[in-house]
């Protein structure tokens, strides 16, 4: 059996295969991991079963990294090499449409009390993965401009925000306000961005929730771009601002908030410069 690096070649098989059965893992459709491993193991250079398995599992830590979906059954497996990271990008990049996908998910609107979102703890210093595994999953969200990527996304974007429009209504009927529930507005829909919040909510006891929401199809560190408008406004409505981190969206979507000063949770890095004339 072959010990040696994977080729180029090598790599666009086995990630172009196991897209295939990503497609089919998130339509719901069935497939067999059996069959396409046995299909694909005579296009390689003499790699084991066990090789091949593995290879899947850094594809998986690889899409981890980027931001996107990978298929559960295949636990992210780390330190992986770049090349097979560049043979992801190639694949991508022949497949643009992959990230124009829609969200697989039923609409929002009339799920009713469904609409809640699972709300978990914030990444911390405490919960985060070991160095190795975190160093390589940034290193790839640094690189792709992942944050950029989901910012341009504007279909993703424009789904979460209409997400957290159903979570809020969605409790405060819960807690017995359909009063304030009725009076929930998707700012940035009505009104266009530039409020520094997409969405005007209330907490029970009717003080207001102003959401601004960051969607991802990722896990819940991948990085996310925030404005320059948007800090301000939180530095400036600290009691009422609040970051919706919503994450693994087309899957399963749960999420985080994080209160002003953001600088406590994240390290804010500029990305653009403003350049004046002298």
């Amino acid at each position: 059996m072959s010990n040696g690096p994977w080729t180029d070649e090598e790599n666009d098989l086995i990630v172009a295969d196991y897209f295939a059965m990503l497609a089919d893992d998130i339509s719901a459709r069935r497939y067999s991991k059996a069959e396409h491993r046995r299909a694909l193991l005579p296009l390689l250079n003499d790699r084991s079963e066990g090789s091949v398995e593995f290879k899947h599992q850094n594809i998986s830590a690889v899409l981890k990294g980027l931001g996107e979906d990978w298929i559960p059954g295949y636990k992210p497996a780390f330190n992986f090499q770049m090349t097979l990271v560049d043979a992801v990008a190639r694949w991508l990049a022949l497949n643009s449409a992959w990230l124009g996908r829609q969200p697989g998910l039923q609409p929002a609107a009339g799920l009713g009390e469904a609409a809640q979102i699972w709300i978990g703890p914030p990444p911390t210093l405490s919960n985060q993965p070991p160095p190795q595994e975190l160093d390589q999953m940034l290193h790839i969200a640094r690189k792709f401009d992942v944050a950029g990527r989901d910012e341009r996304n504007r279909a993703l974007g424009r789904a979460g925000e209409e997400r957290v429009l159903a979570h809020e209504r969605a409790a405060l009927r819960t807690a017995g306000r359909d009063d304030l529930a009725r009076k929930v507005r998707w700012v940035s829909e009505e009104d266009g961005d530039g409020a520094g919040y997409d969405i005007a909510s209330f907490a029970p006891d009717g003080l207001p929730r102003l959401i601004e929401v960051k969607t991802t199809n990722g896990w819940e560190r991948t990085p996310f771009h925030i404005t320059r408008n948007e800090l301000a406004v939180a530095e400036e409505r600290r009691s009422e601002w609040r970051l919706f981190r919503l994450w693994n969206f087309s899957r399963d979507p749960k999420a985080f908030e994080l209160h002003p000063p953001l600088d406590a949770h994240v390290s804010l890095t500029a990305t653009t410069f403003q350049a004046s004339f002298h």
